[in-house]
């Protein structure tokens, strides 16, 4: 399985809640106790050891807040170099 990477841009997030309804691990959440500097309870992952790099929260989100990262297995990645 992938391990992936999250970044979040928590100043731009409006906290739609659009990307933790779509996140496969339901990693996701909005936060309970931040704001951002627009005022909104922004974005947080709560295990990021268990994201999968799928870019799913990064197509959903209409503010553009996410950079995912992916990386794979390094038995899949030798065998993809052959």
């Amino acid at each position: 399985m992938a391990k992936g990477m999250v970044l979040i841009e928590v100043d731009r997030c409006k906290g739609c809640d659009l990307c933790v309804d779509v996140c496969p691990p339901k990693i996701l959440h909005l936060s309970e106790t931040e704001f951002n500097a627009k005022g909104y309870r922004p974005i947080e992952v709560s295990d990021m050891s268990l994201c999968t790099g799928c870019s799913v929260c990064a197509v959903i989100c209409p503010d553009v807040v996410f950079t995912v990262y992916r990386q794979m297995p390094k038995s899949r990645r030798a065998s993809e170099a052959a």
